[in-house]
């Protein structure tokens, strides 16, 4: 099996830029290669392309890490001040600003993380000593290239963000991914939350939306659901509501956290499971052990009269959730069709949803949102994942 080979983070590219500008300015000289030591000790060897007034760019390489700033310029100007003092930094042209507290970089700040500064700074001192400094970043194009991240959930708005904590990108893209989801359920639990939703994707967001209104706090999880239950619980959450596709969703009712399919199945088995529980002739269930797709075996269950089969897959779900959060939180199940209706709920489905939404009081003075137990009220219409 081929090695993936290791990337440069951008707060290494900046670390680089900046020693190269400094070095450019006390000795009247832009040198080709600069080294950079990173904070697990690997040192790096990075090129230099020299720009205009004593900036100095550095060509993003992810390695093999499927990173949208591969390949892309970080360039970085140092403006070295006469008297002593601190070093600053400011973002330029490409580079985010972070809006919302609960994250490293506080509101009105620029998104340009500790560690790439510490980096930065540690490398600058070695070349001006004492003397105080202005270090301005850019990345062009990073204000489109930062709509591809997380950075618009996280409130880090107009580019990118500065990253990086050891220095180096590990080709591992699910790794990268568990990082940005901790990122973001570590803002929300900082602002005080202590009640989720959690969704599979953009579609079972936008839908849960449409049925029921605004939530507290939304975060995509993928497919990482036990992970993010986990580490959500020991956050101090203890209201989660976990809301998708049934077809994504069933897998969790036989135990699996992980719903990658190159990490498990068992979607047709478990529906297969439920129907024979519920007395369904055998004829039938050979005939959804046959399906290839789960929305095949969901339309043939609807035609057979077994749709009441999805509310114990979605309770079961709900028992291995709560499991998984070590009975430390109430987890609750919701389950969309593939037209992005409601097609069944845990029994404590409604209970955790209150908790979630953002109160909407009717003149009554009670709540006026649609019960997720009565998939009658569902929307008409709504997006296939």
């Amino acid at each position: 099996m081929k090695k993936l080979r290791e990337g440069v983070s951008t707060g290494s590219c900046m670390t680089g830029g900046a020693a190269a500008s400094a070095i450019w300015q006390t000795t009247g000289r832009c040198p080709d290669m600069v080294e950079v030591e990173t904070p697990i000790g690997k040192t790096l060897y990075l090129e230099v392309i020299p720009r205009e007034n004593r900036a100095c760019g550095i060509i993003k390489d992810a390695g093999d890490d499927p990173d949208v700033t591969h390949g892309s310029e970080v360039i970085t100007q140092v403006e070295i001040l006469d008297e002593n003092g601190p070093i600053s930094f400011i973002g330029g042209k490409g580079i985010g600003r972070v809006t919302q507290e609960g994250l490293k970089i506080p509101p009105g700040d620029w998104a340009i993380n500790p560690v790439p500064r510490q980096m930065t700074e540690k490398a600058l001192r070695r070349i001006i000593g004492d003397k105080a400094a202005v270090v301005t970043v850019s990345i062009p194009g990073g204000e489109e290239l930062a709509r591809k991240t997380f950075n618009p959930r996280l409130g880090i708005l107009g580019g990118l963000s500065v990253l990086g904590t050891t220095g180096i990108v590990r080709p591992m893209s699910e790794e990268a991914m568990k990082d940005s989801l901790l990122a973001e359920l570590d803002m929300y639990a900082n602002q005080g939350f202590r009640e989720i939703l959690f969704v599979l994707g953009t579609t079972g967001e936008n839908a849960l939306k449409a049925m029921y209104g605004d939530f507290k706090c939304i975060l995509q999880v993928s497919n990482y659901i036990g992970f993010m239950i986990e580490e959500a619980v020991e956050r101090g959450f203890t209201g989660i509501l976990i809301g998708g596709f049934a077809g994504k969703l069933v897998k969790v009712a036989s135990g699996t956290m992980n719903t990658h399919s190159h990490v498990s199945d068992g979607r047709i088995e478990t529906i297969c499971t439920h129907l024979a529980l519920k007395g369904a002739p055998t004829e039938l269930i050979r005939r959804v052990y046959d399906c290839f797709t789960t929305k095949s075996a969901m339309e043939l269950v609807k035609k057979e009269g077994y749709e009441r089969i999805w509310t114990d897959i979605a309770q079961k779900a709900s028992v291995y959730c709560i499991k998984t959060a070590h009975e430390m939180a109430e987890v609750g199940i919701i389950l969309l069709d593939a037209d992005q209706k409601l097609l069944a709920a845990s029994e404590n489905a409604d209970r955790v949803l209150a908790r979630v939404l953002v109160p909407m009081p009717c003149a009554d003075g009670a709540d006026g949102r649609k019960n997720p137990q009565d998939p009658a009220e569902d929307p008409e219409k709504g997006e296939n994942p």
